[in-house]
């Protein structure tokens, strides 16, 4: 069904500048039809080398019945608890992600519409696309494009970044260097976490350092993009460092030591998350790491959204001055995200600052 046509305003629907401030809108992603995608070089480089010798190995397919229904369930959750808060909430379509796509070079099927934190980065009052680094996930910006078209009508900035070719040598082999080549720019939105004027970029197996220097020339000269490397060669910046608010911070003590804090960081307040609760998974072996607890967002810089699950973390929030709202996500291990990932701030009450 497309979208009504809007009459544009000067009321921008896209407005985040950090992390924290006052939520007024966001995106909440649909588990329906996920699925882990058919093998290539590009799945097997960022997520399968170390389980599989070679990415025929992969066990692709879709997710069982109640791994999809209990997370819609934990969604709808979220969802509630939102709407709540007085936060408008919107959707992406669902698609069926079995279907047989792809481009002269090669050919892929779907992964999900889980996701949203990884194919859309608002910054500001421009909302960008983002060139994804799994053929899997090319055309899942099309999830969204009522959205997008609604956002644009009402004033909002639309900016796709060069859609990727991805041919074979995008991805390197296991042992061969980084595991994305610098062909072309390449990133995630969520490698990106946003602290004002200065982004955060961490280069990893789902952005490279071209994605990096293609996001700083677009953002202009308000911005200083901080390319993060050597911290986490993992794929997403969420479960390394979760911004808390206005010079606080939470990062993972595994990833980043304390005597080699990122310069953006120098006069922080550093929080050190806890040893994690280990929410299970029903794959064969966990596509998220036990990490993902710490993937959780702001509602603002007093209250935070976390998965029930993390006691000790939430423990530590509050000590902090942080007050939590537990909700359920029995399976974020298995769909690979937690609740930062299902999550896209699209507005937040607040103005362009300084933090550093």
């Amino acid at each position: 069904m497309n979208a009504p046509v809007m009459p544009l305003t000067t009321a921008c629907p896209v407005n985040v500048h950090n992390e924290w401030d006052p939520l007024e809108e966001i995106i909440v992603g649909v588990p329906d039809f996920a699925r882990v995608p058919t093998p290539g070089p590009d799945l097997f480089a960022v997520e399968y080398h170390e389980h599989h010798a070679t990415p025929d190995q992969i066990p692709s397919g879709p997710y069982e019945p109640r791994v999809i229904e209990e997370t819609r369930e934990d969604l709808a959750h979220l969802v509630a608890a939102l709407e709540g808060l007085g936060v408008t909430v919107r959707r992406p379509e669902t698609n069926d992600h079995g279907r047989s796509f792809g481009s002269p070079d090669w050919r892929s099927d779907g992964e999900f519409n889980y996701c949203p934190r990884d194919v859309l980065l608002p910054v500001g009052d421009m909302i960008i696309e983002t060139p994804m680094p799994l053929r899997s996930r090319f055309f899942e910006p099309l999830a969204y494009k009522d959205i997008l078209l609604d956002y644009f009508r009402r004033g909002a900035r639309w900016v796709s970044a060069p859609k990727p070719r991805l041919a074979d040598d995008t991805w390197n082999l296991p042992g061969r260097g980084p595991a994305l080549s610098n062909h072309e720019p390449l990133f995630d939105a969520a490698n990106v976490v946003r602290a004002g004027r200065d982004i955060l970029y961490l280069v990893s197996c789902s952005g490279n350092r071209l994605g990096g220097e293609w996001l700083q020339r677009t953002l202009g000269s308000d911005y200083r993009v901080h390319l993060l490397e050597g911290i986490y060669e993992g794929t997403h910046i969420d479960t390394t460092v979760t911004l808390l608010g206005p010079g606080k911070v939470l990062l993972n003590p595994a990833r980043i030591k304390a005597d080699a804090l990122p310069d953006v960081f120098r006069n922080w307040d550093i929080l050190w998350t806890p040893e994690m609760v280990d929410t299970g998974t029903t794959w064969p072996y966990p596509r998220a790491s036990i990490w993902s607890g710490m993937n959780f967002f702001m509602v603002n810089p007093q209250l935070a959204v976390v998965n029930e699950a993390q006691v000790p973390l939430r423990r530590l929030l509050d000590k902090h001055g942080i007050e939590t709202i537990g909700v359920p996500l029995r399976h974020c291990r298995t769909l690979s995200g937690g609740l930062h990932c299902v999550t896209l701030d699209v507005r937040r009450r607040g103005a362009l600052e300084s933090y550093t």
